[in-house]
């Protein structure tokens, strides 16, 4: 309940054409600079859409952003076809393809005045719930290419490495099974 009273003072929203995130600062220069110049650009490319949490009161006051793209999951993306095989067999009758449908969590931030106030994970639940409800698109997973130092966080989540190989990489991608959420 008092998750809910928390929450309940923001709103999603998905950045307009045209609109531009003025103040966001995470601590991470990279996100940062993701959030106040390249959103935009990436939108007008259509290669990701980034949405914001608001705050409702002053609706400018960006407490985290995230933003999603097109994935999938490929033979590819394992280092043996066993490995593959393993991964294939959550599918009932699994059909011979060579990729899974998934989306991508492309950049997600929390502004460091809302740290340890459990949004990160809100947001999280959030986007889960945004391709389970309806089926949109025929998503089946979630993916990420988590920074080293969030990878606990993603894992808290529900996330699960892909492959075990990347441990010493500075990121690592991460994905969930959206059949894990009941939303239908």
């Amino acid at each position: 309940m008092e998750k809910e009273k928390t929450f309940a003072q923001f709103r999603i929203y998905k950045l307009a054409e045209n609109e531009r995130i003025e103040c966001f600062d995470c601590g991470d220069a990279d996100l940062n600079d993701f959030a106040l110049n390249d959103a935009q650009p990436y939108r007008k490319e259509k290669l990701a859409v980034t949405y914001t949490l608001l705050d409702k009161e002053d609706n400018r006051s960006v407490a985290a952003f995230f933003c999603l793209l097109n994935d999938r999951i490929s033979m590819a993306d394992f280092e043996t076809k066993t490995e593959y095989n393993r991964f294939r067999k959550r599918f009932v009758n699994a059909k011979r393809i060579k990729s899974y449908p998934a989306a991508k969590i492309g950049r997600f931030a929390v502004d460091k005045s809302m740290k340890g106030k459990n949004i990160g994970s809100f947001l999280l639940d959030f986007i889960k719930s945004y391709f389970v409800v309806d089926n949109k698109t025929g998503c089946r997973f979630l993916t990420v290419d988590a920074y080293a130092d969030a990878v606990p966080f993603y894992l808290k989540n529900g996330f699960v490495p892909l492959n075990e190989d990347d441990k010493d990489d500075d990121t690592r991608l991460l994905y969930f099974d959206l059949n894990d959420v009941s939303g239908e």
